[in-house]
């Protein structure tokens, strides 16, 4: 399933570059174009859904892959041994602005407080 008008569903189509990280049959990783840390990578299932809530009830499966490609992409980028991030905002007052849901590997430097005040 897709959105036509989804930024993302048009990068999993290819009809918008991204730097991909790992690709596999549902899953896509992809550079942020405005990184936060060292690395930042976006990982998303390639089907749409709008965010982590609803990908975790429509398909705890592919929730599960997404996170698994989050660890592997992390194991890739070498941000293993020192710890790493994934961030997954859901509705307006996390700061979600892309609503096909989308996972922030981030890493490579300390990262400071989760929450800033």
């Amino acid at each position: 399933m897709t959105d036509t008008d989804c930024i993302f569903c048009k990068i999993v189509a290819g009809d918008i570059p991204s730097t991909k990280v790992l690709e596999t049959e549902r899953v896509l990783a992809f550079r942020d174009l405005y990184p936060k840390a060292p690395t930042h990578v976006l990982v998303i299932p390639k089907d749409h859904y709008a965010n982590a809530a609803e990908v975790a009830k429509a398909d705890p499966a592919l929730t599960g892959e997404v996170v698994a490609a989050a660890a592997e992409v992390a194991a890739a980028e070498g941000i293993d041994g020192t710890g790493w991030r994934l961030i997954a905002n859901t509705g307006p007052h996390s700061g979600q602005d892309v609503f096909h849901v989308h996972f922030h590997v981030v890493g490579g430097k300390p990262l400071g407080p989760m929450v800033s005040a």
